[in-house]
């Protein structure tokens, strides 16, 4: 008898990737209970005699040079990096996604005209097309999440459009059309099922990537302005005290590295995950 069986990963690399994740998401999440609950500083107070302090129990990281708790600011800075990173990839799926199906489905000259625009996209590097734009519609956190959006969703666009080819050609799909069902229901019960995997692999590769982009902008003054704790701004404002006070560099350079970390242990947990192998026996 010929039979489907799914492969799913029981390494221990993925126990590990698993156990990894989850004790950072604890640490994360005391460290939060402990600022907000214990602390609770205010992130853009500034106090001129507590400047450059050192690590205490009032203020664990210390304190930066306007006196400010850089475990507080640290903390509030995930926020504004991570979840703005978070935003930029939600949007960017919710018009790749979209435009990749009925691309890929339709064909024709909706396919053609998609083409066209996604070649212009990628015509350059994501980052001098985000650069760009970012240049033109004027510094700031908000313009720089619209100018990510606008280079990402092309990729995960092409993506489902290449998945949608593939699969529409297979006798299920001309089984269904066959059978009088409507594109819509054809694309969402058959097509997008099959699409979720590559997507979510892609979309945990990406996240690294926006973080590191929106660090780096605001690094460079086209991201959060200040007083915005934003982990990016926070390197930019601190490399004055490099040398007198390296950890105020430190902290946030670690915290980047940390998220990008994840953000990619997550994609290789996720693509070892669906990886899933046929076998006829």
């Amino acid at each position: 008898m010929k039979g489907l069986t799914l492969q799913l990963p029981r390494s221990k690399k993925r126990i590990w990737q698993g156990g990894a994740a989850v004790l950072s998401i604890l640490l994360i999440l005391l460290l939060t209970m402990y600022a907000f609950l214990f602390l609770r500083h205010d992130p853009n107070l500034t106090n001129l005699d507590q400047r450059l302090q050192g690590m205490s129990l009032q203020h664990p990281l210390g304190t930066d040079q306007l006196g400010r708790d850089v475990l507080t600011r640290l903390l509030l800075g995930a926020q504004q990096t991570i979840g703005f990173s978070l935003l930029a990839l939600s949007v960017s799926l919710l018009i790749g996604i979209p435009f990749g199906l009925i691309s890929g489905y339709k064909r024709g000259i909706v396919d053609r005209i998609f083409m066209r625009v996604a070649d212009g996209f990628l015509a350059l590097p994501d980052t001098i097309v985000a650069i760009v734009l970012s240049g033109l519609l004027g510094a700031g956190i908000n313009n720089l999440v619209l100018a990510i959006v606008m280079v990402k969703w092309v990729s995960y666009a092409r993506l489902v459009r290449s998945t949608v080819l593939s699969e529409s050609q297979k006798d299920y799909i001309l089984i269904a059309k066959t059978n009088g069902l409507s594109s819509g229901k054809i694309m969402r019960k058959h097509l997008f099922p099959h699409i979720v995997g590559h997507v979510l692999v892609l979309a945990s590769l990406d996240l690294g990537k926006i973080i590191l982009l929106i660090s780096a902008f605001s690094y460079i003054g086209l991201g959060a302005q200040p007083p915005t704790p934003e982990w990016g701004a926070m390197l930019n404002d601190s490399r004055p005290y490099f040398q007198s006070k390296p950890e105020l560099m430190l902290f946030p350079g670690l915290s980047i590295v940390f998220a990008v970390l994840l953000t990619n242990m997550l994609g290789d947990y996720l693509r070892d995950y669906f990886d899933v192998k046929k076998e006829v026996r």
